[in-house]
């Protein structure tokens, strides 16, 4: 199966279950991961956070566009 986003593309974020620490919002996809189960999985970045993320593909939708600066 392949996955739907490409590196580098703008993505919003939605987390899954509630008491996450993540937040919600647009990100970054910066590297595709090995699916788990049927999900393919990304690593994710925002620019609110220095970290970054793992994210499931059923938790990411397109994004327009944001700025990273």
């Amino acid at each position: 199966m392949p996955h739907k986003f490409d590196v580098g593309q703008n993505v919003y974020f939605r987390p899954a279950g509630r008491g996450l620490q993540a937040a919600s919002g647009a990100y970054r996809i910066v590297q595709r991961v090995p699916a788990v189960g049927s999900d393919l999985q990304y690593r994710i970045k925002s620019v609110r956070e220095s970290h970054e993320r793992m994210a499931m593909e059923s938790q990411l939708t397109r994004a327009a566009g944001f700025n990273e600066a």
